[in-house]
């Protein structure tokens, strides 16, 4: 067997081990951690740990080893907390910036309040929960550390629906979350709805108690869904983005409320159903921009449930396509929340803008760095950055930047 060392963690938190000039992955290590295994492809498939690193702990969950859902369980707290603020300093680093980190929020356990779940029937009933790592085959969980106890407590109703309506030669894709009137589901990838399947479907809701089952595009409704965005409360459409955890929301929305601080005018980009529109709303005027009109629609009706609020105006636009000028960026403060792959055209405009203040909310380093490059080179600079661990135990990490004009 070849002998390994760890000299660190990947950003998707996978060890690097290295030997004699070799270099290969291997899942559920820790820097400083002596291995044994071979490496196939470049990975170490079945890594044998000779040497453990100080920093390891026994992870809590039974599932952990086999399932892909959680990948950091096996390194202490204080670990991968310092592991994620260091991807995101190594990733401003790469592109030759620095900020000072005001601030670091790790949501507990158990408290993911929106998760995606994978489904596929079997000869005996159903499988229910998260890919194997690198790997297609479903992990059946009976028990997880991260969903929040009414998801958990509704596990096997999801099998049940997963058995009415699933084949054993597709997969089911569950987007489950919870809303303050019970959970709304969201099922892709199953048999075409039927009288019959609807009727199992629809009982099956009533029993869980769920306040909207969606099958594919067509909604069993019993009760409309509502989440909390300050004082609104949203329908939102069914499957849409919503924040992993309260607590992670909370963090976030509390470093963006602080940022845009003593704003009569707030224009929000990706704004989504308004996470962040409606609660600002509360003390200044915003203007949403969203690309798709089911969540400003979410958004409109929310607002206008609510009396009190600030005006709020909305904009369907693609900003990867069509970013807003910088005749169009005349705000006091911007709030931006990009989707992974970032917003460098919407950059590109605001770097060429009159802007003085952004609270930039991003959930890829990488691409927030290449972002935060580009507006640097105009003066735009990081003032502040705070960093908001929603996604316990895997590689996610999120962050909020207060971008200053320098």
């Amino acid at each position: 067997m070849t002998i390994w060392t760890v000299e660190r963690l990947g950003r998707k938190g996978d060890g690097v081990a290295i030997t004699d000039g070799a270099r290969a992955l291997a899942a559920l290590t820790l820097p400083g951690e002596v291995i044994e295994g071979e490496a196939e492809a470049g990975r170490i498939a079945a890594p044998r740990i000779v040497t453990p690193s100080a920093d390891r702990v026994r992870p809590a969950c039974p599932h952990y080893r086999a399932c892909g859902g959680c990948s950091l369980m096996h390194g202490s707290e204080e670990f991968v907390r310092g592991w994620k603020v260091g991807v995101v300093t190594e990733a401003l680093r790469a592109q030759g910036l620095a900020a000072p980190i005001a601030g670091v929020h790790v949501s507990p356990p158990r408290s993911r309040r929106r998760a995606v779940l994978s489904g596929r029937r079997t000869k005996k009933g159903a499988l229910l929960g998260f890919h194997a790592r690198a790997s297609e085959v479903i992990v059946d969980i009976a028990d997880c550390h991260v969903l929040r106890p009414a998801i958990h407590a509704a596990l096997p109703l999801l099998r049940r629906i997963v058995i009415a309506g699933g084949s054993r030669a597709g997969e089911l894709s569950l987007t489950v979350s919870e809303s303050l009137t019970g959970l709304d589901v969201a099922v892709t990838g199953g048999k075409p709805m039927e009288p019959e399947l609807f009727q199992t479907l629809a009982a099956l809701a009533d029993e869980g108690d769920l306040a909207r089952l969606t099958w594919d595009d067509q909604s069993i409704t019993r009760r409309p869904p509502l989440i909390p965005f300050g004082r609104a409360q949203v329908t939102p459409p069914p499957g849409s983005f919503l924040q992993a955890t309260a607590e992670g929301e909370a963090a976030l929305l509390a470093a963006v409320r602080d940022i845009t601080r003593g704003a009569a005018r707030v224009l929000d980009l990706f704004a989504g159903c308004g996470t962040f529109s409606l609660p600002l709303a509360e003390t200044a005027d915003v203007h949403a921009v969203e690309g798709l009109s089911a969540p400003l629609q979410a958004l409109d009706a929310a607002a206008r449930r609510v009396a009190g609020l600030h005006r709020i105006t909305h904009e369907i636009r693609d900003l990867a396509r069509r970013p807003l000028l910088p005749d169009e960026l005349r705000f006091d403060a911007i709030v931006i929340d990009p989707p992974r792959a970032g917003a460098e055209a919407q950059a590109r405009e605001i770097a060429k803008s009159g802007v003085e203040r952004a609270a930039w909310v991003s959930c890829d380093p990488v691409t927030f760095a290449r972002d935060a490059r580009i507006l640097a080179e105009s003066g735009l600079v990081i003032s502040r950055l705070f960093v908001i661990d929603q996604f316990r135990w895997s590689p996610h990490v999120e962050t909020v930047a207060e971008i200053r004009r320098s």
